[in-house]
């Protein structure tokens, strides 16, 4: 007897992770620019696609991860990418659903050293509110300044940064991603003016 086996998401883990790779490379020299990662995330069959693409496009078994209020995308996330689970303070990659987990996570997670600043953590965190915070960054990529309509979530995610008085250049670097898959950066050397 022959059995037929089906994939449970059609996301090619070469063409389509270079294709949102791409993606999250434009937003993190853009910072503050939205940007759409809603149709490479169609051949996900789950309740946070941008979120699994986005996290089979970064992890691999070189990396460590954490996930705060979502356990079963943790369980996605490690069966797919077979990046290891660790502690906030420990992980490369942070992915934060719960809004009131957001300071535990910023005051936890790794900000780099002076020698090697590129040692910090990456939060990537849901983030579906109303943009009705004018919000005005500046810094690399950033030409004069930029002005945005935040979310509660995002500006309380950069006051948090801020409170934390990195020595430059350390800091942790952000991802919002909303549940349409919509992507906006905010490097950590990038400032609210």
């Amino acid at each position: 007897m022959i059995s037929t086996l089906t994939k449970k998401n059609n996301f090619d883990i070469v063409f389509d992770s270079q294709k949102v790779f791409r993606i999250i490379l434009e937003a993190m020299s853009n910072p503050a620019k939205i940007i759409d990662l809603g149709e490479h995330t169609d051949d996900l069959f789950c309740a946070y696609p941008a979120f699994l693409a986005t996290a089979m496009t970064l992890l691999d078994n070189e990396v460590s991860y954490h996930v705060c209020g979502n356990d079963p995308l943790a369980g996605e996330i490690a069966s797919l990418t077979l990046a290891k689970q660790d502690r906030i303070e420990a992980a490369d990659f942070v992915f934060v659903f719960a809004p009131d987990e957001i300071e535990k996570v910023i005051s936890s997670a790794k900000y780099g050293t002076l020698a090697d600043p590129q040692k910090s953590a990456t939060l990537i965190i849901y983030d579906d509110g109303d943009p009705i915070h004018p919000l005005t960054f500046s810094g690399p990529g950033i030409d004069g300044f930029r002005t945005i309509q935040a979310t509660s979530t995002v500006k309380a995610a950069i006051t948090l940064r801020d409170k934390q008085e990195y020595e430059y250049p350390q800091g942790i670097d952000f991802l919002f991603i909303s549940e349409a898959g919509e992507l906006f950066a905010v490097p950590r050397l990038i400032t609210v003016a």
